[in-house]
């Protein structure tokens, strides 16, 4: 959604690079881009204005005149500033002290309220609540049964004794729910409530009814990240009419300039508290105002790579893989690799997993073309192999290669390219695991690669007794050698015919010098 904005950043970072210090109107170029490029995004004008202004506040202070690279505290100030305008700090639910919590959705019709009331169901379930949805949308046709079907895939129930579709009063839905999660045991009820394509009084009033009837905890207000500026318009009218405590964003994985995110904190005070990002009903998490400026940044986003790798990955498997790699545990054989590649597309499209990695801006080009169908192909050639050929890779020959091929409906070429890369990464894999780096590159230091003095190394122990090399002029040669003479410790002088008798030889050891 910020490619747009990341790569102006990084193209006004990149005129910085080499200058020892910043001038005024370098500082005044900068701002000027940064300007530019957050008004591209669809940021609204006022914290437009706001953002620059305290950029180049703080680039006029000692921070900036008294670094040694002036252009890395730039690129820190605004990493600073980005995460601030986002929100400073995570915020979290807030849960009722007694009795069930109660989460209010709220927002326009075709922001994905439905669907991230089932979103929202999911995580907290993995959070170990026992979540209850509550159709209270009985305006839009088919709402309701929406919202069961959601409801049915992340295996949480749904509260709807009205059909919809134009009939039922959505209040006394709302006070029935509390009921029902009190009965039950329920301690979390979301209740999503209808939305209509444009604000009018009877939805406000709507919704200040439903609020009034339940009291929520919390009264999230969902956005489309796609809307642009109008997000900032729709805030401000719900906070007037209903009020709410914190925002949550949608398809933030579309072609968005992401003016949404960064306006509708600043305009409304109220913190982005989620962020959904794709159609899966796991494409929902916290939202972390550090790790979105990151992300802005082309810094990655490693802490939720981290997050969703440990959701995903078995690590009873994980530490198989590592013991085989470091070669305590076997060989490592194409069966590991496919296990270990099927943990890896639990965390989604390859796509967005190398989009989270630091530099990627780079090659967005390159993940946008990236062909998912690929690591479906790699995985049905070894899936058409044979459990021996997947132990040995290389007791595949021509006619196994072939055979192979036609099981798994692709061409000899690719059966052999898979193969040679496997030995390859194999190879690479074995060397980083036991800390040598990478190939014909020197150990890691601690991380148990050739020691010094060892084959390998990139440095050699130094060897006693090695002769100082001698100088090619003939007169400095002499003095070197004369120095060397003067600092040599004398030689003993022995007295052979003393020593000779003081050896106790046997008499008759005469005999054994003739």
């Amino acid at each position: 959604m910020f490619a747009t904005l990341s790569d102006r950043l990084a193209d006004t970072f990149k005129n910085l690079r080499g200058k020892g210090r910043l001038s005024e109107a370098d500082i005044d170029a900068t701002a000027r881009e940064i300007r530019i490029a957050l008004l591209e995004a669809d940021v609204a004008l006022p914290v437009v204005k706001e953002f620059t202004a305290a950029i180049k506040e703080r680039a006029r202070g000692e921070e900036v005149s008294g670094a040694l690279n002036p252009a890395q505290q730039i690129v820190k100030i605004v990493n600073e500033e980005l995460v601030e305008i986002l929100g400073g700090e995570t915020r979290r639910l807030r849960y009722a002290k007694t009795g069930p919590t109660v989460i209010m959705l709220a927002g326009l019709q075709g922001a994905g309220k439905t669907t991230l009331a089932a979103k929202l169901a999911l995580w907290l379930k993995e959070q170990g609540k026992s979540p209850l949805l509550v159709a209270c949308d009985l305006q839009r046709p088919n709402a309701v049964n929406q919202l069961q079907v959601n409801g049915e895939r992340v295996g949480v129930p749904v509260f709807a004794p009205e059909a919809g579709n134009g009939s039922g009063d959505p209040v006394a839905v709302a006070k029935a729910s509390i009921e029902e999660a009190t009965r039950k045991l329920y301690d979390v009820v979301i209740v999503d409530t209808a939305g209509r394509l444009g604000i009018d009084a009877e939805m406000m009033q709507q919704a200040a009814d439903i609020r009034a009837a339940v009291n929520p905890d919390e009264v999230l207000f969902v956005v489309d990240a796609m809307i642009g500026q109008d997000a900032v318009t729709t805030a401000l009218a719900f906070q007037e009419g209903v009020g709410f405590d914190g925002v949550v964003l949608t398809k933030l994985d579309g072609d968005a300039r992401g003016g949404a995110a960064l306006s509708v904190r600043s305009v409304t005070g109220k913190p982005v508290m989620f962020a959904s990002a794709g159609e899966k009903m796991t494409d929902f998490d916290v939202f972390h105002p550090d790790r979105m400026a990151g992300r802005i940044l082309d810094m990655g986003d490693m802490l939720t790579l981290i997050e969703q790798a440990e959701k995903v990955f078995d690590q009873e498997q994980a530490l198989k893989a590592a013991e085989k790699l470091s070669g305590q545990g076997g060989d490592f054989t194409l069966e590991d690799f496919l296990v270990q590649m099927q943990q890896i597309r639990k965390l989604g499209s390859m796509s967005k997993i190398m989009g989270m990695l630091p530099g990627m801006g780079q090659f967005k080009d390159a993940l946008a073309n990236f062909d998912e169908r690929e690591i479906d192909r790699i995985q049905a050639i070894i899936q058409s192999m044979t459990p021996a050929e997947r132990d040995n890779p290389k007791m595949i020959d021509g006619s196994r290669r072939l055979r192979i091929s036609k099981g798994s409906g692709t061409q000899v070429s690719d059966v052999n390219t898979l193969v040679d890369r496997f030995h390859e990464a194999k190879k690479m894999m074995l060397q980083m695991a036991r800390g040598g780096g990478m190939p014909g590159m020197p150990g890691v230091p601690g991380m148990g690669g050739p020691g010094p003095g060892k084959r390998g190394n990139a440095r050699q122990a130094p060897q006693k007794g090695k002769s100082k090399r001698v100088s090619g002029n003939p007169a400095k040669a002499a003095q070197q050698k004369a120095e060397l003479a003067a600092k040599a410790p004398a030689a003993p002088v022995i007295d052979y015919e003393t020593a000779a008798a003081n050896l106790d030889l046997p008499k008759d050891f005469s005999k054994f010098l003739k």
